[in-house]
């Protein structure tokens, strides 16, 4: 399976989520940028559990405070990834976030695929596979992609380049001031973020 094929059936999965009049301009496989990243949406607040919280929740609030990991995990993503994106809860940057936190967390290995066309850029994960899934299993996933957003193309700026010791880096900002990032492994051709860019830039 070429860089090429992949690249058609990326195309022809993108296409079937489009209407008629809308075109592709660009695709690209990607990985979500590590490291820090945006604070999930504000989620519905759910009413209280009834009754008491139990053995195990007595033994939790009593050593709980004795066990912070939050701010040192941090200290860790921030040191070996840097910042993967920014953004307030609910802003663009942290909705598409989620979205991918949530459709990667299933069973099954997805790839995820940003596209532009001339109207939108969208960002969608290909159909789950098994980790020895057979190449016609690959193939069809990659032609069968989900749609976890998308954003007018006007809204957003993009540009390609070198972050820490990743060369293949994508940054997209979003109007609201939120930003994510992609990119792809040191081995792997940039080419595909750079037309993403490119795409978005054009008029």
């Amino acid at each position: 399976m070429t860089v090429d094929e992949s690249q058609a059936r990326y195309v022809d999965g993108i296409t079937r989520l489009l209407p008629a009049a809308e075109q592709v301009r660009a695709v690209a496989q990607v990985r979500a940028g590590g490291g820090l990243t945006p604070a999930p949406p504000p989620q519905p607040s759910t009413p209280p559990a009834t009754g008491g919280p139990g053995l195990l929740g007595v033994l939790l609030n009593v050593l709980s405070p004795n066990i912070t990991f939050g701010r040192a995990d941090n200290a860790v993503d921030w040191l070996f990834f840097g910042v993967g994106g920014r953004g307030e809860p609910g802003s663009q940057a942290s909705v598409l976030h989620h979205a991918v936190t949530a459709a990667t967390k299933g069973s099954g290995l997805r790839t995820l695929v940003l596209a532009v066309t001339d109207q939108r850029l969208l960002l969608g994960a290909t159909a789950p596979v098994g980790l020895l899934s057979s190449s016609a299993a690959d193939e069809r996933a990659q032609s069968d992609i989900e749609l976890l957003g998308s954003v007018p193309r006007t809204t957003v700026t993009a540009r390609f380049g070198r972050y820490r010791l990743n060369w293949k880096r994508l940054r997209i900002d979003f109007a609201d001031g939120s930003w994510l990032s992609f990119h792809v492994p040191l081995a792997d051709s940039g080419r595909p973020l750079r037309e993403i860019a490119a795409a978005l830039s054009a008029g």
